[in-house]
């Protein structure tokens, strides 16, 4: 039985990953901390092996440095994470020959959706990112669309991505960020839980790929999978890919 700690528990994620670890009878759910808490006591207290993190960006970092030290395993599903975060934490993981997981997002349909839309980059070269969230959403771009825009970008063979060769933009910004030089538009309004889609332009024709999160019960499928499988993990690695066969 893993012994599992999660951090944000008061979060809705963090809650909802708490009741799926006690529902799951190969997990113990043997702590439950939040902003004020002392993270390192409350691991070692409770000898957690797994610590799952669902909390805020300004946080996320430090609370994976100091999972790593307790000498526990992090799953982390908290986003905004910087690439020198990432790869400063590769290297504490690697010191310590721990494994854990950061992973922007665990619905396994994001992360098909991902490949499939990577594939279809190859083709497509043009294309832009779409994502949209609920109004209490930290960050902006998200973790996924930001892994995407990486994904698709290692996947297209360095095409270069087309633009309007007398394009002006009025209002700065509306033609939205690019990463790897591929366009991304964030929306953020009540009523949504996490959709994003990939627009694909070609001549003559044109390409949607498109995944929505209904409830945040579609995450819980990768957040166990996730739990079982990260004290096998070699290092810490960054998206959930990484432990499904793809």
């Amino acid at each position: 039985m893993i012994k599992v700690l999660v951090n944000g528990a008061k979060g809705r994620m963090g809650s909802l990953v708490a009741s799926t670890v006690r529902g799951d009878s190969s997990l113990q759910l043997v702590g439950e901390t939040d902003l004020g808490d002392d993270l390192r006591a409350r691991i070692l207290a409770a000898q957690a092996e797994v610590v799952v993190d669902f909390t805020h960006p300004d946080a996320a970092a430090k609370n994976t440095e100091i999972i790593f030290q307790a000498g526990a395993h992090p799953v982390v599903g908290t986003t905004g994470f910087k690439p020198e975060e990432i790869q400063r934490l590769q290297e504490l993981a690697s010191r310590l020959g721990r494994g854990g997981l950061i992973a922007p997002n665990f619905a396994i349909g994001v992360i098909l959706m991902m490949k499939f839309a990577a594939e279809a980059a190859r083709y497509f070269p043009d294309l832009e990112i779409i994502e949209l969230h609920h109004n209490q959403k930290a960050d902006a771009p998200s973790g996924t669309a930001i892994k995407t825009a990486e994904w698709i970008h290692a996947k297209r063979d360095q095409k270069p991505q087309g633009s309007l060769v007398h394009e002006k933009q009025t209002i700065p910004g509306v033609r939205g960020g690019r990463c790897q030089e591929i366009p991304i538009h964030s929306v953020r309004l009540p009523g949504m839980v996490a959709h994003q889609e990939v627009l694909l332009g070609g001549q003559g024709q044109f390409l949607t790929i498109r995944h929505d999160a209904l409830s945040r019960e579609c995450y819980m499928p990768g957040v166990l999978l996730a739990i079982k499988r990260v004290k096998g993990l070699k290092g810490l690695m960054y998206g959930l890919e990484n432990i499904l066969e793809l």
